[in-house]
């Protein structure tokens, strides 16, 4: 068995985007390892959307556990080549997220993905966001003056619909300190956007590791205060990824053949007792997916690949139950048609 490619040449193109993007970071992040690790490589993860017959993906997934909480590069290419009915063409993801050990080292989310429909149209999801566990002033300019470079233009869009996206209402807080998300991006010029999906991602990617080799370096002690909010903050992560995040719900109710891998952004550890006091500022029913979430959740606060996979399973039925609780899920400006066209 092997992963089919789409047929059409832009999604040959947005693939071999999105995997020079994942190569650069992974190599980037194994010399990172090599420098101040314990040397060991990110390893490659392969799934399959129906045998190969629809695609699948490439995971990356650190191994180095001096240098990294839980850290994934992901890229994947799922199409309908082979049935013609169906709105959407192809879909093509690089989808990243960093979760390093020390405390005083920020973690970072990156997503870039085109979706190409049957009628011809497509269009880019561009997000980048620093997501610190502690604030560090310097991190987040260094981090908003390379988003403000490289979108030009498009920054204060990014930055409006990143703002919008990582709020999180029962909190009254963000996810992070620095966001940015671009919608159904497109121009009438598709090698343009192409272009700024590349150079965006490379920016953010190479922004990303100066910030973090600074940090690792300069940043090397950390008391258990320091720990306890690197706990509480993953708590957090965790709190919007499942209960907010529209990406990772409508990669679970869309197929259920990579549970792991969607899970991919969640860290090894989390503060349950935390998450309970949040029950009460959720509303029904949002809160019965709240409680499913903390009553599979091991006293310890665990999270490995037998809690990921009952979590993503748990997500994936509540809204199935309860389908209007999408109206819940976090959004830009617009919201995506994800799942229909998928279904469609």
């Amino acid at each position: 068995m092997k992963m089919i490619m789409a047929k059409a040449q832009e999604a040959i193109d947005a693939y071999l985007l999105v995997r020079s993007l994942q190569k650069r970071f992974v190599d980037k992040l194994d010399e990172l390892s090599a420098k101040l690790g314990e040397n060991k490589k990110f390893e490659e993860v392969i799934w399959l959307r129906e045998n190969g017959t629809y695609g699948g993906g490439s995971r990356f997934e650190a191994r180095d556990e001096v240098l990294f909480n839980t850290a994934s590069v992901n890229v994947s290419q799922v199409h309908y080549d082979e049935i013609p009915n169906k709105n959407l063409q192809s879909a093509t993801a690089i989808s990243t997220i960093i979760h390093p050990k020390n405390p005083n080292v920020p973690s970072i989310h990156i997503h870039i993905s085109l979706t190409a429909l049957r009628d011809g149209n497509s269009y880019w999801r561009i997000m980048a966001d620093l997501n610190p566990s502690i604030k560090n002033d310097e991190d987040k300019k260094i981090f908003d003056d390379c988003l403000e470079q490289i979108s030009k233009e498009n920054y204060e869009e990014g930055k409006k619909q990143g703002e919008k996206y990582f709020f999180i209402p029962a909190l009254d807080r963000y996810r992070g300190v620095s966001h940015f998300y671009l919608e159904n991006y497109k121009t009438d010029d598709k090698q343009k956007d192409s272009s700024f999906a590349l150079e965006f991602g490379k920016a953010v990617i190479d922004t990303y590791i100066d910030i973090i080799t600074n940090a690792f370096k300069t940043r090397q002690t950390f008391s258990v205060q320091d720990i306890k909010k690197q706990l509480d903050y993953h708590t957090l992560y965790l709190f919007q990824v499942l209960t907010l995040d529209r990406g990772t719900t409508s990669g679970l109710l869309i197929h259920n053949q990579n549970d792991v891998g969607i899970m991919g952004s969640l860290p090894k550890f989390v503060n349950k007792q935390l998450l309970q006091t949040w029950l009460l500022k959720m509303q029904t029913p949002q809160n019965e997916l709240l409680k499913n979430i903390i009553n599979n959740i091991d006293n310890n606060g665990v999270i490995n690949t037998q809690t990921k996979e009952k979590l993503a399973q748990i997500v994936r039925n509540h809204y199935k139950c309860y389908p209007d609780a999408l109206k819940y899920q976090a959004s830009g400006t617009v919201i995506p048609n994800t799942v229909n066209n998928h279904i469609k």
